[in-house]
């Protein structure tokens, strides 16, 4: 049996036959130690063992009873976690009576109480299976129990309201809690475990119990067993060519390799050799049994079973139905029928028994979560998915600089390579050092340093080649030329012959406000750099000069000196040739963003240096993002960075900044932002910046602190469970394959989003170490934010990183999902996941999110409305005083709407993580009466779904009931009135942009001048990106409403609680609902529903 260490907790292994000892005060009976948990922990500690009664050898049990209240106090010594599925001697946890034979064995909980009060109790099943015991207890041993026919139902998480009123209820780990709800008053006794998979032996060894009895385990004489003995037995089988019931170890080895790559030959090796050693067998050959004993050890997720079982209806396998429940309630995947899962096994089902009966096993199962089908990433960001007809300056654009070089930039050498590798990757935008050379022959290097050079006509033809096998949108090529007039001639020569009619060559157009799309421009390459006047008439003429490596130059020299002079730019002959390729993109200086405002053309490009767009960034950030509207920023690295170190991109992108070169040539953080930000959207090297930084009308400001005008917060909720085959860092100096890993999560974007958690260490254990954390994060500007998942070792020599893997979070994909590692260069590490889940909602609310699941109702006194901004421009300060009104029957509507879900969320026994299809199949087991017959049912025939009662209801139910109707209420009262709110919004929005034009004049004519002409403007601005984003925001929360309703209808015919039968199923199924596009489709998508229920 597997031995449980408990966290924190000095308890002593339940397979030793012993029960914890219990930590006693003899003057009151309290613990002398106090709860004190952090983030991963799963409860208080507790101290030494004191006054335990020891006779006979047995473990003690205090004479008086063990309270623990809050405080502060800790315990002075700490014990490493230890998972039991962490410790790769010990038995894999895969089936039900596996679990139950742990529950008789008994573990130490701790007792939640709503006083705040916490006891340590142990708890085990009776040999009988009948009753459920704990002690030590004040009560007589026959009252100190719960009878198994008497539970009601096992809930996980901290999801009843002792857990919600308790203290210390936030110093309590998710992950560890669980209640059982028992009795007919519905009383719940919520419980602690010391471990994750302590809580999870325990909620599935009950819910087995509930479902069969006594005869549990005659019903689970594990048939996920037989069927994995069978696969397994034919494999073997097959091996065994000679027929003589073994094969030899080098192939047995070779056949579990086959099975599970990511296990190392030496460790599989070894595993049968202690087999052999413990039956003191001789000779290497392994039997059919001791091959599939191994496989279980060693390729068994424990994890993975405990996933398997909550979903299998407490069976050993997934059934059709089953799959199709976890595909649609938890992966998120829409119309799922009986089929897909059919297909769904017929491709992952190793056993012919699996597939010929429709069921999944743990193997089967297993295979298809870490198959592409469960990657984190959004399949449809694989392709080209955005809209690519918007105006140039509208995208983020990857960016190389000095795409030559392969290592540093002052004395690196330069290869063809650089630019290979950067166009293969999507980069988009690179460089170009063009200096005088040899034989008439110009060459490309950083000039004022001591990087090596390569010949300008050879990157010409590599470039010519690359150029779109990556992408086929436009490749802008920023050429720092720096060539006498007869070389410039011989660049001309080069790109004309090489490129030809790929370069664009039609002059902007003049009548246009805004460059070309990047749809316009498919397969062009357009080049970047200086431009005669338009009046020059010769065939040459004087322009200045671009010289970053001369900024670069001056810095070294300068080494040591707090001053830091600004190179002084000088004159050069460029030829009219190479200035008419020039066509949308005419490198200019920038002076300031008045002057910008007032003179700058569409296809005019500024470079800034990283230093100054920073202090562009930090003293102008409205301005800032208002320029990249309209213009294409380029900002390139410091010349400090001499190591060619690269700047943080996302400090740039929050601007608008769409051009921001990076050094390829460096890996690290930065560099692992720039390649997660562009795998989005086809990995084309274009990426569509968000709408509050395109719209011409839009207030955003590139350093905001807090949530962004008019865009809806997303709480993102991410639960690390399990790593595998995490490989020692490439640099360590330690001795041996040995790991103790833990997980950093981290939130890139606007300042208000940046956020980083990390997990607990597991120690000794990159093979298959159990992490089961959970964390929040608030998302204010979920276009712009990425999320970075690194692992790292926490007993390392000389070098710590493990893996990462960088995802912008409108790619992630909700449910259970397998996170590939990469190293430190951007490869795939072989094998190496992490195994993950994550939830989405959009729930707001004040105060701690644990109070209330995540998150908290609040009073209409209390609610925070949109306002609008004065301008002191009287005309246009009634316009908006209108809006005030609908602005704040919007509010009242969205979140009485989403305020009155909470509840019967909780009722329903789940967090606000849970959708509604996933309430009311968590609800489906408590409606059945003494009969088995439904108490409750849905009246699916109104557009609206009644719950309607089948006979008298205990309280619990009559709770859920009205928080049902409330919640029904609350979404009819959005759906019925927000056409007309979000109308008289936009009527008022209308009104207010007929003033846009001539808002300067009316300001000055108003007296305002200065800075309060400026904050008139930028408050109308503001006002106006108000009332879209409410608009937006209302219709939003109407598909919202739409989508419960669907859910709820959904979930029904799942779980036979229709009215009428199962009979509305096979309509469901074969009509789809339209989402929500506009407002005005709300006929449409109404009448479709009031269809189903005829």
């Amino acid at each position: 049996m597997a031995e449980f260490v408990a966290e924190n907790c000095g308890v002593s292994s339940p397979s030793g036959g012993g029960k914890p000892t219990q930590p006693c005060d003899e003057e009151d009976g309290r613990a002398a130690s106090e709860v004190s948990v952090s983030n991963g922990d799963c409860g208080p500690c507790a101290p030494e063992n004191q006054g335990l009664d020891t006779a006979n050898g047995k473990p003690g049990i205090p004479r008086k009873t063990s309270i623990i209240k809050d405080g502060s106090r800790r315990c002075k010594e700490r014990k490493k976690t230890v998972s039991f599925s962490s410790m790769p001697t010990e038995k894999k946890i895969s089936s039900a009576s596996d679990c139950i034979n742990s529950m008789v064995d008994g573990s130490e909980l701790r007792k939640v109480r709503s006083n705040s009060r916490v006891y340590y109790r142990y708890f085990l099943l009776d040999a009988d299976m009948q009753s459920l015991r704990w002690e030590p207890s004040k009560k007589e041993s026959d009252k100190a129990k719960i009878d198994i026919k008497s539970i009601k139902e096992v809930r996980t998480g901290k999801n009843t309201d002792t857990f919600r009123a308790n203290g210390i209820s936030d110093q309590i780990s998710e992950d560890c809690a669980f209640s059982i709800i028992y009795g007919e008053n519905y009383e719940s006794l919520d419980l602690v475990a010391n471990s994750a998979d302590v809580a999870n032996i325990w909620v599935t060894g009950l819910r087995y119990l509930i479902s069969y009895g006594k005869h549990t385990l005659n019903m689970i004489q594990s048939c996920q067993d037989n069927m994995r003995a069978s696969w397994l037995g034919e494999l073997f089988d097959e091996a065994d060519i000679i027929r003589g019931k073994c094969i030899s170890l080098c192939s047995a080895v070779q056949l579990i390799k086959n099975l599970s790559p990511g296990v190392k030959n030496v460790k599989i090796e070894l595993k049968f050799k202690e087999l052999h050693k413990a039956r003191d067998k001789t000779g290497s050959d392994v039997t059919k049994e001791e091959f599939i004993e191994v496989f279980h050890d060693l390729c068994t997720r424990p994890e993975i079973y405990f996933l398997l079982v909550q979903f299998s209806s407490n069976k050993e396998f997934l059934d059709t139905k089953d799959l199709m429940i976890f595909l649609e309630a938890e992966q998120g995947m829409a119309k799922v029928s009986e089929d897909i899962s059919v297909e769904v096994i017929q491709k992952y089902e190793p056993s012919k028994e699996g597939q010929l009966k429709g069921w999944l096993s743990l193997d089967g199962f297993t295979k298809y979560l870490m198959s592409g089908e469960c990657h984190i990433f959004d399949p449809e960001q694989k392709t080209v998915c955005q809209d690519m007809n918007q105006p140039l300056s509208h995208y983020y654009i990857n960016s190389s600089h000095n795409t030559y070089l392969i290592e540093d930039q002052f004395k690196g050498p330069s290869d063809i390579t650089g630019y290979i590798r950067a166009l293969k990757m999507g980069c988009r935008s690179v460089e170009l050092d063009v200096w005088d050379g040899p034989d008439n022959e110009p060459l490309i290097y950083t000039g004022h340093t001591m990087t090596s050079q390569i010949v300008f006509r050879s990157v010409i033809d590599i470039i010519n080649k690359y150029a779109f096998v990556a992408s086929e949108f436009p490749l802008i090529l920023c050429l720092e030329n720096h060539c006498s007039l007869k070389q410039q001639k011989v660049m001309f020569q080069h790109l004309k012959k090489i490129l030809g009619d790929r370069i664009h060559s039609d002059p902007p157009n003049l009548d246009d406000s805004y460059l070309p799309s990047p749809s316009d421009l498919k397969g062009k390459i357009l080049l970047k750099g200086k431009k005669l006047a338009s009046n020059c008439t010769g065939s040459e003429g004087e322009v200045t000069d671009e010289d970053e490596g001369a900024e670069m130059s001056q810095r070294m020299n300068n080494e040591g000196s707090e001053q830091q002079t600004v190179v002084q730019p000088k004159n050069f002959q460029l030829s009219k040739d190479l200035s008419e390729m020039v066509t949308l993109c005419k490198s200019v200086t920038f002076k300031d963003f008045q002057t910008a405002f007032q003179n700058q053309k569409h296809w005019e490009l500024c470079s800034f240096n990283e230093v100054f767009a920073n202090r562009c960034a930090t003293d102008h950030p409205g301005d800032f993002v208002n320029y990249n509207k309209k213009f294409l920023a380029r900002v390139y690295p410091s010349p400090m960075r001499i190591d060619s170190s690269n700047m943080n991109p996302q400090d740039f992108w929050k601007c608008g900044c769409q051009i921001v070169a990076m050094n390829y040539q460096t890996p690290g953080l930065m560099m692992d932002l720039n390649i997660g930000w562009f795998r989005q959207n086809g990995n084309c090297g274009y990426v569509l910046r968000p709408a509050i930084m395109r719209e011409q009308v839009s207030y955003f400001s590139a350093n905001t602190k807090d949530s962004v005008p008019g865009v809806s917060p997303q709480l993102l909720h991410i639960k690390i469970i399990s790593g595998q085959n995490f490989p020692k860092p490439k640099g360590s100096g330690a001795k041996g394959d040995v790991v103790d890993p833990y997980v950093y999560v981290e939130i890139h974007g606007i300042p208000a989003d940046c956020a980083e958690q990390r997990t607990k260490t597991v120690h000794q254990n990159g093979d298959n170490p159990i992490f089961d954390e959970s964390f929040e994060f608030q998302i204010n500007l979920p276009e712009l934010a990425m999320v970075r998942f690194v692992v790292l070792d926490d007993d390392y020599i000389g070098d710590e990183f493990i893996g990462q893997y960088t995802i912008p979070f409108e790619c992630i994909q909700p449910g259970f999902r397998h996170i590939p590692l990469q190293s430190l260069t951007g490869e795939v590490l072989p094998h190496a996941w992490l195994f993950v889940h994550v939830a989405i909602t959009n729930r707001r609310g004040g105060g701690k999110p644990h109070k209330r699941g995540l998150s908290v109702r609040k009073s209409k006194r209390g609610r925070e409305y949109a306002s609008m901004r004065i301008l002191l421009i009287k005309a246009v300060d009634e316009v908006f005083k209108s809006a005030a009104q609908p602005l704040k029957e919007a509010t009242d509507l969205r979140e009485n709407m989403q305020n009155a879900i909470v509840p019967f969320k909780e009722l329903c026994g789940l967090s606000a993580v849970a959708n509604l299809k996933q309430c009311i199949l968590a609800l489906s087991p408590r409606l059945s009466g003494p009969d088995a017959s439904p108490v409750l049912l849905f009246n699916l025939r109104d557009q609206y779904p009644i719950m309607e009662a089948q006979g008298l209801l205990p309280e619990v139910l009559k709770k859920v009931v009205t928080a049902y109707e409330m919640m029904i209420q609350t979404n009819r009262a959005l759906l019925e009135n927000s056409d007309g709110v979000y109308e008289r919004i936009l009527q008022v929005q209308k009104a207010a942009m007929e003033f846009h034009e001539n808002l300067h004049d009316m300001a000055v004519k108003e007296g305002l001048k200065g800075r309060k002409l400026h904050k008139s403007v930028e408050s109308f601005t503001w006002n106006i990106t108000i009332l879209k984003g409410q608009a937006d925001l209302l219709k939003h929360a109407r598909g919202e409403v739409l989508e419960n309703l669907k859910q709820i209808h959904y979930a029904a015919l799942t779980c036979n609680l229709s009215k009428g039968g199962a009979g509305h199923s096979s309509g469901s199924q074969s009509r789809g609902r339209p989402s929500l596009e506009a407002i005005p489709e709300k006929a449409v998508v109404e009448e479709d529903f009031t269809d189903q229920g005829n």
